[in-house]
């Protein structure tokens, strides 16, 4: 909020009329995310409204996936959780900006969590949510953060096993009040406990991601190779251009919603699939002129985070 100002959430009829014109365009994934997705509706006195907001969007023909991204770990509440784990749509999917787990680092950083409060965080999410993907992001080198600080970080990845983690190398930034403490940590160091922090997490994906071997999972069809002719998506675990991509055996338009066998992974966090069914396949690619605003298409820019 010192950079980006005081939440400021958007009335729940609006994002429920534009996600009805984007549905009506041709529209398959719905993506929520914010500064605190979970905080949405709080600043208008509303609380459980992300929640209604989840129900109602469920209801919306032509929506396949919803999927909701930074959920701020201190404002998560069962009813999100209960609503995810009920709509059909509401991929099964939590994201959520941990940043560290030594309680001194985390201190120093101004974040209100501590390791404890995540074990049971995280235990009541897959508990309330059967079948969740984890995914995380933590920040390697803030000032003050010692060796046995970052072991207790890697202590919490071998403990969790998150489905995917996005880690970054700490650098100041003016405005907030990390810029004001002593950057200490010097960047050979920095560089290193990130490279340690990527290995270890590396083959915890590819552990986590294997058990999914054999099984029959829903996907979504982003794009045919011009060249090669493959067909390339995603399976439900994975958030478009952060969770990497799935290669599929079997023939289906973009945006097509499947259902395919898990037959692979390969680089650690990509899925070789075959399609055994499509649900449906679009008659048209969509035309967002006619949704009667403008949306504009911005290119994404993921920094530094792992695997893709």
């Amino acid at each position: 909020p010192t950079l980006r100002g005081k939440y400021r959430s958007r009335d729940e009829d609006s994002v429920v009329t534009e996600a009805e014109r984007l549905a009506a365009a041709g529209v398959r994934e719905l993506l929520l995310i914010s500064q605190d997705t979970t905080f949405f509706g709080v600043d208008r006195g509303r609380r459980g409204a992300l929640a209604s907001l989840l129900r109602r969007l469920n209801q919306i023909d032509g929506l396949e996936w919803i999927r909701l991204l930074y959920l701020y770990p201190t404002t998560i509440t069962d009813d999100v959780l209960d609503a995810m784990a009920e709509c059909d749509k509401v991929c099964k999917y939590v994201d959520l900006p941990l940043q560290h787990a030594s309680a001194d680092v985390l201190r120093r950083m101004r974040r209100p969590g501590q390791r404890a409060a995540y074990d049971k965080l995280l235990a009541r999410i897959r508990a309330r949510v059967p079948g969740v993907s984890l995914r995380t992001t933590f920040i390697v080198g803030f000032p003050g953060e010692t060796e046995s600080d970052f072991e207790q970080l890697c202590d919490l990845l071998e403990e969790v096993r998150f489905e995917r983690v996005g880690a970054f190398t700490y650098s100041p930034q003016e405005g907030t009040a990390g810029a004001l403490l002593d950057d200490d940590v010097p960047m050979p160091v920095k560089r290193d406990r990130l490279e340690r922090l990527t290995e270890l997490q590396r083959a915890i994906t590819a552990e986590r991601y294997e058990r999914h071997i054999g099984q029959r999972v829903r996907g979504i069809i982003d794009r045919v190779d011009e060249v090669s002719g493959e067909t390339v998506g995603r399976l439900i675990w994975q958030a478009d251009d952060i969770d990497g991509i799935s290669r599929f055996d079997g023939d289906a338009a973009p945006g097509s919603i499947v259902d395919a066998i898990v037959q692979d992974v390969v680089d650690d966090y990509d899925f070789i699939a075959r399609i055994v069914h499509v649900h449906d396949s679009p008659a048209a690619t969509p035309r967002l002129a006619r949704v009667g605003r403008s949306l504009p298409v911005m290119a994404a820019a993921t920094t530094a985070s792992y695997g893709r």
